[in-house]
């Protein structure tokens, strides 16, 4: 018999069955297209209405911080950061981030040395006077840090190169502490540092018991061709503050530091003087006034307890690393 048009080849039940498979294909394929998503209700698939569950939002490659001189976007996860001092670099580290480049104190020095198990690969970008720009540049960073203090003045120059982030006077370091971490994605983090900090000088100042309040402190540094003593706001003198160490009267005030001449020798005396010493190959300021009669009278002399101390985190560390090296320091010679 003729076959006529639409019917299958061959025998009729066979052909039946396919018809049928072909059919529910097609009517699935279109319930797909239609649907856009997995059918039924469990975990994942669509709600009862047949809308999808909303996709996960996508992570923004930029974030905005507000430093010390405007606000600006900075990268989302920052790779290569480049840091324009000390502080921003004991930060950094602290942080958990190494830096591609990071500038050293002067020409003659290198990183600071309680650092120098962290700066394997860093490369130097000129001095912390003197960033080398075009060393900076060639490293491509995706952000800088540095602060007021030291590059205000280049800062245009800065934000060329790449987003920069400014910091506040580097003796307020845990203010700084908490922009960077900002800028790098690292507040928690940051937030940790701070609570071990206080932990630690909790435990000092229990330590101290009744002689915390009757140790005055005396900062003194020598530079290379003057001396100086440390006031509340120094780096230093910051960490003895939230020690609740005392201040002899002369070093009681406001301020970073002031000069030392041999007429003030009397002002460095205290329970206890810690002296460090930076550029010491350069010159010894503190030398001439310990040969002056003025200094053997001191009461901190004759009892014998002038310490020296590092100059690394003493002086110019100004972060969490040399905050921790500062107040070890404390427990070595007031609570051991």
């Amino acid at each position: 018999m003729p076959q006529k048009r639409g019917e299958c080849p061959g025998v009729k039940s066979r052909c039946a069955p396919w018809s049928r498979v072909l059919g529910t294909l097609a009517v699935v394929l279109l319930l797909a297209g239609c649907g856009g998503g997995q059918v039924g209700t469990g975990a994942g698939g669509n709600t009862a209405g047949g809308e999808n569950q909303p996709a996960p939002a996508e992570q923004p490659a930029k974030r905005k911080v507000k430093h010390a001189l405007e606000e600006i976007e900075v990268p989302a996860h920052p790779q290569r950061v480049v840091v324009l001092d000390t502080g921003e670099l004991d930060i950094a580290l602290a942080l958990g981030v190494k830096p591609v480049g990071a500038v050293i104190a002067d020409a003659e020095s290198g990183f600071p040395a309680y650092l120098k198990d962290q700066v394997e690969g860093i490369q130097r970008v000129g001095t912390i006077a003197q960033p080398d720009l075009e060393t900076i540049a060639a490293l491509q960073p995706d952000l800088i840090l540095t602060n007021v203090l030291r590059h205000e003045k280049i800062y245009d120059q800065l934000k060329q190169i790449a987003p920069t982030v400014v910091g506040v006077r580097p003796n307020r370091w845990k203010e700084n502490l908490k922009l960077y971490a900002e800028a790098l994605g690292k507040a928690e983090e940051a937030e940790r540092l701070l609570q071990e900090y206080e932990a630690r000088l909790a435990e000092f100042r229990e330590r101290m018991g009744d002689r915390l309040a009757s140790t005055r402190v005396s900062l003194v540094r020598s530079m290379p061709d003057h001396a100086r003593i440390y006031l509340h706001d120094s780096f230093s003198g910051s960490i003895i503050r939230d020690a609740g160490l005392p201040r002899p009267p002369a070093q009681d005030k406001e301020g970073i530091f002031e000069r030392v001449s041999e007429e003030r020798i009397p002002d460095l005396d205290g329970d206890v003087m810690f002296v460090f010493y930076y550029g010491r190959e350069k010159g010894d300021s503190l030398a001439p006034l310990q040969k002056n009669p003025l200094w053997s009278q001191l009461q901190v002399v004759q009892q014998g307890r002038v310490y020296e101390v590092d100059d690394g985190h003493w002086g110019l560390g100004l972060g969490p690393i040399a905050a921790r090296l500062v107040v070890d320091d404390l427990f070595r010679y007031l609570a051991p």
